[in-house]
């Protein structure tokens, strides 16, 4: 197609989306307990079966198949022959929708997964058994769907519902456990273990293997979008879809992301992805984002630039039509938590399930707070760095848990630093991070300087000796690569070591332990 028309589709399927971005098995890994207290690190957001999510074409390659490593880490048939048609990502990578990029996956890898490509997979299991041989002890994997980002993607072999991508998801999970499972001798032999509860997830870590939570990102649960501000569901399909995703195994959830819904607000994206994010709200919902100027300390990210879609993205507004004019920052968004946000907010609470803050405008997210005050109910997490820092007290108050995104090592020690005082007055040893894994968001980057990670290097227990990661003919260096692919996770947190001490390792090492206390306080807490 035109260039013009191929910038253009590619703008819009971003906007849907809300993601623009500008340029075999070894022996058991062991687990340090005191008592029943478990050791290890906490992964509080990921995506690792993300591929099957936007009509299953947008994402390349897949975390396992049952035919082995070549045909799970193959790209997609549309990047052939070098990528040239690759416009996606193209787009995502280099912010432009020209590039070339060497399409074969297994064995060589010349080209990806690198931790800059958001369209090819990043977490194939033999990179996260490495992960969790080098300490990590719990991942929430987060089943993400995208309706409009569907409709709009040319290619597809999936239904657009989110619902049913989501229960395709759940399955995925199901069958890659039993994947691992069979090669390790059978039903609940295997290391990747998915936990109904904290007593489980538990006994899993103590076991030495690794706990796998399921939770749930997407952007109209159980239908529940607004058209004009109507709310296209009742209660009793939340009540129906609560019911159904606690018996898949559903433990943990967000109530809004990236558009405002009939349950509750966004936070907004600043910058032009604000403003191309905000023109999707309005082709979603029927109306744009409606912000005033705060009055609290709480404030969601600014709108920006006021009003104006640069070129060529302004042509993709409908004729007559244009951004509003804001007020001046700070913004918060007129749009709270809902009635039926409220009722969802409560059925979760009686499920004893996991409540996700990250992403709710500051006025749903404080009268989010204030039910879960009201109720004293601990179950609330923050896991990738979309909630406004001044609510992170009342999350530990309540006994929740914060994590952030992956950052680069430097940006992601400064703000375990910044934020440590908070964790300490509310004595909350536990910290961990949401790397968003195939969320279509960068994985932490190469640090620059000299004095990088050493290899080989001890897992933060001793009980490891990671050399750099090898997978055919590829081997990854995280002081050039960065996290290419999840399976370097353990060399991230290396590189942070050598930054900040063991001081940061103590505490990431205690994120497990952490997260499990605010869910068994959550359990222990519903009705």
């Amino acid at each position: 197609m035109p260039r013009r028309s191929a910038h253009r589709l590619i703008v819009l399927v971003l906007l849907l989306a809300g993601t623009l971005v500008i340029p075999q098995p070894a022996a058991t890994a062991t687990t340090t307990t005191t008592a029943d207290q478990v050791s290890g690190f906490i992964d509080a957001h990921s995506h690792l079966f993300s591929y099957e999510a936007f009509g299953g074409r947008l994402m390349c390659g897949k975390p396992f198949d049952p035919d082995g490593i070549a045909k799970a880490l193959a790209d997609c048939p549309d990047h052939y022959p070098n990528g040239e048609l690759a416009w996606f990502e193209n787009f995502t990578r280099r912010g432009t929708v020209t590039g070339t990029h060497d399409p074969v996956g297994w064995p060589t890898f010349r080209d990806w997964p690198a931790y800059d490509s958001l369209t090819h997979q990043q977490a194939y299991y033999t990179w996260v058994e490495r992960a969790w041989r080098g300490g990590l002890r719990i991942l929430v994997n987060d089943l993400v769907a995208n309706r409009q980002l569907c409709a709009i993607y040319p290619l597809k072999k999936n239904s657009c519902d989110e619902m049913t991508t989501i229960r395709l998801q759940a399955q995925r999970a199901r069958e890659l456990q039993d994947h691992i499972d069979a090669e390790q001798g059978g039903p609940g032999r295997g290391w990747f273990r998915i936990v109904d509860d904290p007593a489980e997830a538990r006994q899993v870590i103590q076991d030495g293997k690794l706990a796998v939570v399921l939770g749930i990102e997407t952007s109209e649960p159980f239908g529940c979008r607004q058209i004009l501000g109507i709310p296209q569901c009742t209660k009793a399909q939340i009540d129906r879809g609560l019911d159904e995703m606690y018996a898949l195994g559903v433990r943990s959830m967000f109530v809004c992301h990236k558009y405002d819904n009939a349950l509750c607000g966004v936070r907004f994206d600043s910058g032009t992805q604000g403003a191309i994010v905000n023109l999707g709200n309005f082709l979603g919902t029927g109306s744009f984002w409606q912000a005033r100027t705060c009055t609290t300390p709480e404030h969601d990210n600014p709108i920006d630039p006021g009003g104006v879609l640069p070129d060529p993205i302004a042509g993709l507004l409908p004729p007559g039509v244009s951004l509003p004019v804001y007020p001046p920052a700070p913004h918060c968004n007129t749009r709270g938590l809902t009635a039926l946000g409220e009722y969802m907010v409560q059925g979760m609470i009686r499920r004893g399930m996991l409540i996700e803050l990250d992403h709710m405008s500051v006025k749903a997210a404080d009268r989010t707070l204030d039910l879960l005050e009201a109720a004293r109910y601990p179950g609330v997490i923050s896991s990738h760095s979309w909630a406004d820092p001044l609510y992170f007290d009342r999350i530990y108050a309540l006994g929740g848990m914060i994590t952030q995104y992956g950052h680069d090592a430097e940006h992601f020690v400064a703000e375990w630093a910044r934020t440590r005082p908070s964790r300490q007055a509310h004595q909350v040893a536990g910290y961990g991070y949401g790397l968003d894994v195939n969320g279509m968001g960068r994985l932490p980057a190469p640090r620059a300087g000299a004095n990088g990670v050493t290899y080989p290097f001890r897992s933060y227990d001793g009980s490891v000796l990671l050399d750099r990661l090898r997978t055919g003919q590829r081997v990854w260096d995280v002081n050039t690569d960065g996290v290419a692919n999840y399976g370097l996770v353990p060399d991230w947190i290396e590189d942070m070591r050598i930054i900040a001490g063991d001081e940061i390792v103590r505490d990431l090492a205690a994120g497990a332990e952490s997260y499990l206390r605010t869910w068994e306080a959550a359990t222990a807490a519903k009705p």
